[in-house]
């Protein structure tokens, strides 16, 4: 009962301090959500500023929504232009008010393409639109020369040269491989795992201090004169760190799923992926509490491993841009372990066998750290 006690007793003492409310509870999901943007948020977006009631207008913009990667949104001229300048829509397009009627008089039309040259999407959008509208003036152009020589009306012989089947080049596209990214996954499935693993392994360690503020006031010399065997002291110690390691990786993994559409696979590879790594992040947390002699030596010690293990271990760059070395060393890191148990089931649906082997792997680290841990605590607390 007392280790039970003792470790809910460091949850409630972090969540004390109000500052930690902002870098537990606040900063993981304004950082999902920064680096969910910088991904690719979201499909890209072309906002089409059309005459109503406009047949041919119209047509051209059912072609274009043909491709469901992109979102077609129709507004008017001067809000589009708004929102291009804004990055808010990756393109625009302006169908000029009398475009049906040049058309239909055997005349030219032009359009005007509004983009961004620093928006990397825009790109991507404008080859689309320049393909539906080369399509589609093709097939204009010949309902209009063949005007000439047929009696019957344009939208007939729109209709005639739409139907026509002309012999010429197809193109088969094959992907060889597995994407490393599938497609329809979104940006911010991509971030919020390995911000899980950097944000709960820091906190853990973070939360050292506590310790070296315990040894050095005194605190653990008076708990072990009580009636408080130092087993129970160590065990309530590391019970803590465990509580509170689990508590940010559960705010980041359900709140990331109810404000972003996370969806993380398997519920029990998940919570087992997730339960080893708060294992491992305890341990670590509980040694270094042992070791620092000082609070600021156990700050300092405490952001410099985490930042450097967790930017080791694919938490700051994807593990997919390491070379074939670095990804040799990354792996020597749990973070790594776990980033690699999130990308199979979050991107390729895995399920609990699958990730069997990246789970054992943690759970090593976390015996080792545990292990180191405890026998240095529990020195420092009967010395």
């Amino acid at each position: 009962m007392k280790p039970l006690i003792i470790g809910v007793l460091n949850l409630r003492r972090v969540f004390r301090d109000r500052t930690n409310i902002f870098f537990v509870l606040l900063l993981p999901f304004l950082m999902v959500f920064m680096m969910g943007l910088m991904y690719g948020g979201g499909q890209p977006v072309l906002a089409v500023s059309s005459p109503s009631q406009a047949g041919l207008a119209d047509r051209l913009v059912d072609a274009l929504e043909e491709d469901e990667r992109i979102d077609v949104l129709h507004m008017d001229e001067g809000e589009m232009r708004d929102l291009v300048e804004g990055g808010d829509v990756q393109a625009g397009l302006v169908i000029p008010d009398d475009y049906e009627d040049r058309i239909r008089d055997g005349e030219r039309a032009e359009l005007e393409l509004v983009t961004r040259s620093d928006d990397l999407a825009a790109a991507d959008v404008g080859i689309w639109v320049r393909s539906v509208v080369t399509r589609e003036s093709s097939l204009l152009s010949t309902a209009q020369v063949t005007g000439a020589v047929r009696d019957d009306g344009f939208d007939e012989r729109l209709e005639n040269a739409s139907e026509t089947e002309v012999s010429g080049i197809e193109v088969e596209v094959t992907t060889s491989g597995d994407a490393t990214f599938p497609e329809g996954l979104s940006s911010h499935s991509l971030a919020a795992p390995p911000l899980l693993l950097l944000y709960t392994f820091i906190t853990a360690l973070t939360t050292s201090l506590g310790i070296v503020q315990a040894r050095r006031s005194g605190v653990l010399r008076r708990m072990y004169a009580s009636p408080t065997s130092a087993g129970s002291i160590v065990l309530g110690e590391a019970l803590g760190r465990f509580l509170i390691a689990l508590t940010q990786a559960l705010l980041i993994l359900f709140g990331s799923a109810l404000m972003f559409g996370v969806d993380w696979g398997d519920l029990p590879a998940t919570s087992l992926v997730v339960t080893a790594f708060c294992l491992v992040s305890s341990g670590a947390s509980l040694l270094l509490g042992s070791l620092a002699r000082t609070e600021g030596g156990a700050l300092a010690a405490a952001v410099g491993i985490s930042l450097g293990a967790g930017a080791l271990g694919g938490t700051m760059l994807p593990l997919e841009s390491f070379d074939e070395t670095m990804t040799t060393i990354a792996f020597l890191t749990p973070h790594a372990w776990g980033y690699d148990a999130f990308s199979e089931l979050i991107r390729n649906q895995a399920t609990l066998t699958d990730v069997l082997p990246h789970i054992g792997v943690l759970l090593g680290y976390a015996a080792v750290l545990l292990t180191l841990g405890v026998w240095r605590f529990r020195g420092a607390v009967t010395a």
